[in-house]
């Protein structure tokens, strides 16, 4: 312990330690430069304004803008991101171009989920809550590649948003237009099968038909019941054979075979009843009314679900194009030695006080 003298201490624990850093961000350390770009995801439509308004006013945001640039915050760090940026840029190579700083190359052996964890490191994407907009902060090694990734990011996060939205609206077209497709089979299936029944029994409408025999049967039968009940007053001052009898009972017995025929028009054997027919001929009737009712509700749900998918479609906004970096922001070599010093003047005062405290016991 007595060999340990203050300086020497603090040449190992300072001194060396600090030669050593000051070494490496001297000669080793590549610099990386920083491209940034600001984005928010915006709606198309007018919808939803006053309910916007509304929170920003209550000191929110909008709902769906946070939610779909969360969405668009997880796909920039995802391994599918990464596989589009490395197939584009080749960012094994880029990043593995720097031969000297083994801290940060990236070296070809390195497997997907190291790899996916070194582009995490080097892609930044900030949320903000109040604005609900999306900083991403892009290192490379050079100027140019860091400002054209951050560009490939951009441009990759406008196909994802367009994607998204465009989906969700085709999505929704289709069950619209699925759901018109059926209504628009069942009216035409019970339009045919009225226009068939027509044909069938060639009657226009079985209804009106058999109110309209009806009428004729009461009318008949009034007229019957006033021709008997002439026949009857006759009767009583004239005999059976007199002309004027005679006459008014062979009225009486066609208005009979009359309101006979006609009654059995509107109730015939063998199946041919008017009421029957109107019955059959209202249940089509109402059938086809529904299937009509039916083809209006899901032609008004397409051209609702079209105005929709008009009004929600998203877009990506671009509050700051790519920057393109001319110094360096990373490694910060002054803040960085000088919080090293720190640190190791801290280091270096507990060991010295472990020492004395020690020696203290030791004597």
């Amino acid at each position: 312990m007595n060999a340990l003298t203050p300086g020497r201490l603090a040449l190992w624990l300072i001194a060396l330690p600090m030669a050593l850093l000051a070494f490496y961000y001297s000669f080793i350390a590549a610099d990386r430069y920083v491209s940034e770009t600001v984005v928010a995801v915006r709606q198309s439509g007018d919808s939803g304004k006053a309910a916007a308004g509304l929170s920003l006013m209550l000191g929110g945001i909008n709902p769906p803008a946070r939610e779909d640039t969360l969405y668009l915050r997880e796909y920039i760090q995802s391994l599918d991101m990464l596989r589009h940026l490395d197939q584009t840029l080749d960012l094994r190579a880029a990043y593995g171009a720097e031969p000297i700083d083994v801290f940060y190359r990236l070296f070809p052996d390195t497997s997907q989920e190291w790899f996916l964890k070194y582009y995490r490191n080097r892609v930044e994407a900030g949320f903000d809550d109040v604005t609900a907009l999306l900083t991403v902060r892009v290192q490379g090694f050079t100027p140019e590649f860091a400002h054209a990734m951050a560009e490939a990011i951009l441009a990759e996060s406008e196909r994802f948003i367009n994607e998204v939205s465009h989906r969700m609206a085709r999505e929704r077209m289709a069950f619209a237009e699925g759901e018109l497709d059926k209504a628009s089979k069942r009216y035409r299936r019970a339009t045919t099968e009225l226009v068939e029944f027509q044909n069938r029994y060639n009657v226009l409408d079985p209804v009106a038909h058999a109110q309209a025999l009806s009428g004729i049967a009461v009318e008949l039968e009034t007229t019957l019941v006033r021709q008997e009940a002439e026949l009857k007053n006759l009767r009583t001052y004239l005999q059976d054979e007199a002309h004027q009898v005679v006459a008014l009972k062979n009225q009486v017995g066609a208005l009979k075979a009359q309101l006979s025929k006609e009654r059995n028009r509107v109730a015939a054997p063998e199946g041919q009843q008017l009421n029957v027919l109107a019955a059959e001929f209202q249940g089509l009737t109402l059938q086809a009314r529904f299937a009509e009712d039916g083809y209006k509700l899901a032609l008004a749900a397409l051209e609702n679900a079209r105005i929709d998918a008009t009004q929600n479609l998203k877009s990506l906004a671009v509050i700051q194009t790519p920057s393109r970096p001319e110094t360096a922001d990373y490694p910060r070599r002054l803040h960085n030695l000088a919080t090293a010093l720190l640190a190791l003047s801290l280091l270096y005062g507990v060991v010295r006080l472990l020492i004395a405290t020690i020696q203290d016991h030791g004597d």
